[in-house]
């Protein structure tokens, strides 16, 4: 008997039901089809995505879209004088906190800091992330930094970016009909080559709550994280003074995302105009990775409806 490719689909996923393993047929309230953009990014910890797109992740939330940011590891070395799952924990409550202020949706997947690798298996949660949330943009780390849990979350994304749209591969979850738009998050290295910034955007509007989502991240920020000591932790401003912690964090992020407006003037005037870009102060900046759909001017407008027309 022959059988077409959708039934023969169908027969498998049967086969996959027969055999107890877990499925995702359906759409959630939240992957519901209701116009909106669909946004997911992966950070290779709890903090990486908010850092490298948080502002953004405000901007589309407020227009009503929908972000997702995954943590790919949980964090749970990254701290000098704690670990393990008690970290794991404080980090995923920090990271959903922020969320709340943000107004986007926050995971962490269960993978040791330190220990992500580009598996199979690792490939195909990626896979499934982004079919599940069904992505219209995915944003990653690119695969070369000082970090080998970045370095392999930009690997993990680029070999999802074909198979998300591979019926066969991991057919307990639908494939995607079109593939999403991939960017790379800033950073500093220059080997291979240096980060491109293709897309700029002015968060000026938003930095503010960008500031009070990473003040929860008191772990990162306040205690100093993996490289932190107890003398650094207790030069920090106490909780019970909540504008002097939210001034620290100002004062590195416009070294931080002031530095990526002025770095990245020229972008910003491509789409925001000479002199709307002169005025800018905070910019977070993406790279299109050319795996994926390629979008033209016209579907990054689209795709980031807070650039003027």
């Amino acid at each position: 008997m022959i059988f077409s490719s959708h039934a023969a689909r169908l027969l498998l996923i049967c086969t996959f039901f027969m055999a107890g393993v877990p499925l995702s047929l359906g759409a959630d309230d939240q992957t519901q089809d209701d116009g909106k953009l669909r946004i997911i990014v992966f950070g290779a910890h709890p903090d990486d995505a908010e850092y490298r797109a948080g502002g953004c992740g405000v901007k589309w939330s407020q227009m009503g879209h929908h972000v997702k940011l995954v943590s790919v590891t949980n964090g749970d070395i990254g701290h000098w004088a704690m670990a393990g799952g008690t970290l794991a924990k404080r980090r995923t409550a920090e990271v959903q906190a922020a969320a709340k202020i943000m107004g986007t949706t926050s995971q962490v997947l269960d993978i040791h800091d330190g220990e992500l690798m580009p598996t199979l298996e690792n490939r195909k949660t990626i896979t499934r992330l982004i079919r599940d949330w069904k992505a219209d943009i995915v944003i990653a780390h690119r695969p070369w930094d000082y970090h080998p849990d970045h370095r392999y979350v930009g690997v993990l994304v680029q070999d999802a970016s074909f198979m998300v749209t591979v019926p066969f591969f991991c057919p307990d979850v639908p494939a995607l009909e079109k593939n999403p738009v991939f960017l790379y998050s800033s950073d500093r290295f220059k080997k291979p080559y240096p980060f491109q910034a293709d897309i700029a955007v002015a968060i000026d509007d938003v930095f503010e709550t960008k500031v009070q989502a990473i003040a929860e991240l008191e772990s990162q920020v306040f205690d100093g994280g993996a490289l932190g000591n107890a003398k650094d932790a207790s030069e920090a401003p106490p909780a019970r003074f909540p504008e002097l912690r939210l001034e620290k964090i100002r004062q590195v992020w416009n070294r931080r995302a002031g530095g990526e407006a002025d770095s990245y003037r020229q972008t910003l005037a491509k789409w925001y105009g000479p002199d709307r870009a002169a005025e800018v102060q905070y910019a977070e900046a993406f790279e299109i990775c050319e795996y994926g759909t390629q979008p033209t001017d016209e579907d990054i407008r689209r795709l980031f409806p807070f650039f003027p027309n």
